[in-house]
């Protein structure tokens, strides 16, 4: 889709997003947040009020381990950095000064990061430094989990929630 005409209105509150290190990669889509496109949904608002969806069994507060354990329920995991590890997929979850969760990015197969920003785009961007901010924070926990083999032989790795 390209950087296009919202760029100024994307890159607003984020002062290390670039023209030259992201590219809008969605139309804006008011049915999912980061926090669901992390995990790989596209049919609801992962957050703990009535107009989200979380799992009954969670708190229903959104704190980094709440959150933590709702990715946890999808397979995911704790690790220890944000580095592209062979045969896994990883999400980074940026917390404010707080340790509130803010946004929630994935990493896709190159090590570049994708990211839903609130009701508006996707982006992919090449850091998680790129969305670094006063309204965001930085990114302060990792998760991963293990990617599913394809093809007759196996020769090949995918997420197993994507289609």
């Amino acid at each position: 889709m390209g950087s296009g005409a919202r760029l100024y209105e994307v890159n607003s509150p984020f002062p290390n997003l670039l023209a030259s290190n992201h590219r809008i990669t969605s139309r804006a889509d008011p049915q999912y947040n980061c926090f669901a496109w992390a995990a790989h949904y596209t049919d609801r608002w992962l957050q703990p009020d009535r107009f989200g969806y979380w799992p009954g069994d969670i708190p229903d507060s959104l704190t980094l381990n709440n959150l933590t354990a709702v990715y946890a329920k999808d397979g995911f995991e704790r690790c220890a950095s944000s580095e592209p590890e062979l045969g896994y997929e990883k999400i980074a979850i940026y917390a404010d000064r707080r340790g509130l969760p803010r946004h929630a990015a994935r990493q896709l197969a190159d090590g570049k990061w994708s990211s839903k920003l609130g009701e508006f785009e996707d982006i992919e961007h090449d850091t998680l430094e790129a969305l670094e901010s006063r309204e965001y924070g930085r990114p302060v926990r990792y998760l991963r989990r293990p990617l599913a083999p394809v093809g007759p032989d196996n020769e090949g790795l995918k997420s197993p929630y994507v289609p």
